[in-house]
């Protein structure tokens, strides 16, 4: 997916950066979600001391089930909760889009689930 040319993004203060949690997370739990438009799952991930929260992510292209319980994550964490549907989605699962589908952010090497992106 060839991105046209983009205008450089607006500057954000440093303190903008903090707001966001960005924390790593491992996947628990993976449902199908057949009401969903476009294919997709349900997915719960452990977030350390942030708990188990759960969302509906647009990756069912590139990824099945199987591959996906036991993955560490990148995940924003204080979003507000967004309703899908029929399920509510508690963070936001970052990932990068491409033709073929949106391929999750990889961690290097495992942390601590609740690590925050730094």
């Amino acid at each position: 997916m060839a991105e046209p040319h983009l205008p450089p993004p607006a500057d954000l203060a440093w303190e903008d950066f903090l707001r966001m949690h960005m924390v790593a997370g491992t996947i628990t739990r993976v449902e199908a979600f057949p009401e969903a438009r476009k294919p997709a799952w349900k997915v719960w991930a452990d977030f350390g001391p942030y708990g188990e929260k759960k969302t509906s992510a647009q990756i069912a292209a590139l990824y099945s089930a199987a591959d996906l319980v036991g993955r560490q994550i990148v995940g924003v964490i204080n979003f507000p909760p967004k309703q899908i549907g029929p399920f509510r989605s508690e963070f936001l699962l970052t990932g990068f889009p491409t033709d073929e589908g949106v391929v999750l952010t990889a961690l290097e090497r495992p942390v601590p689930n609740g690590t925050r992106l730094a």
